[in-house]
């Protein structure tokens, strides 16, 4: 924790014990107790604000080497855009995906049998170019 931090922090956990301590005043034995607290952490303070004023920092602040200009930053390279042209090549290079997909799909469903679940080692079906080869052979 930064020292900065830690004395705040004991700083307000010092201003609640003082506080608890003037409002509870029924035993003389717990109003002891809460005083030696308050002055732990008095104590504690003072040790984290030593701490911090003698020791240097660990990370002490880079100094620039050459003063700022008053040019403007570089600017990064443009965000590159979709052309139509290019967004039309993809949308039909797609379609011609999906449309051969569904033709394959269209052949293995009307002139093969589907596997049967279970097999691990089950032949491949052959595409009927595959076939034509096989049966010229």
């Amino acid at each position: 924790m930064k020292e900065k931090k830690a004395l705040r922090r004991l700083t307000k956990i010092q201003s609640l014990m003082s506080d608890v301590t003037q409002r509870y005043s029924a035993n003389a034995l717990v109003r002891e107790v809460l005083q030696d607290a308050k002055v732990a952490v008095t104590r504690a303070k003072d040790a984290v604000s030593s701490q911090a004023s003698s020791g240097a920092k660990k990370n002490p602040p880079v100094k620039q080497v050459e003063p700022t200009s008053n040019a403007t930053p570089e600017t990064s390279k443009p965000k590159r855009k979709l052309t139509a042209a290019g967004r039309k090549a993809i949308s039909t290079a797609t379609k011609r995906r999906w449309a051969l997909k569904r033709q394959e799909a269209g052949e293995s469903s009307k002139g093969a049998s589907k596997k049967p679940a279970g097999r691990a080692n089950a032949a491949v079906e052959s595409t009927p170019a595959q076939a034509a080869t096989k049966a010229a052979s």
